[in-house]
C-alpha cells in the first residue's frame, strides 16, 4: 500500500522563483522590488518574496 506524498508549497519565493510564477523576467522582478512594489525579506544576502505579496501584485494588477 503506498502513501500520497504531497508536495510542500514554498512560503518564500526567491526572486527567480517570482520571476517565473509571474511569467516576468528577473530583471523586471528586481526592479519592482527596488521600487517597493513587491515587498521582500532580507536574511544576510539572500531575498526571498511572501507568497502573500505575489498575490496581492497580481490582484493589483
Amino acid at each position: 500500500m503506498s502513501t500520497a506524498v504531497r508536495p510542500v508549497e514554498p512560503l518564500l519565493y526567491t526572486p527567480e522563483e517570482a520571476a517565473e510564477a509571474l511569467r516576468l523576467g528577473r530583471s523586471t522582478v528586481y526592479e519592482l522590488m527596488a521600487a517597493g512594489v513587491l515587498a521582500f525579506v532580507k536574511q544576510g544576502r539572500c531575498r526571498r518574496i511572501k507568497v502573500d505579496v505575489l498575490k496581492a501584485y497580481v490582484e493589483s494588477l
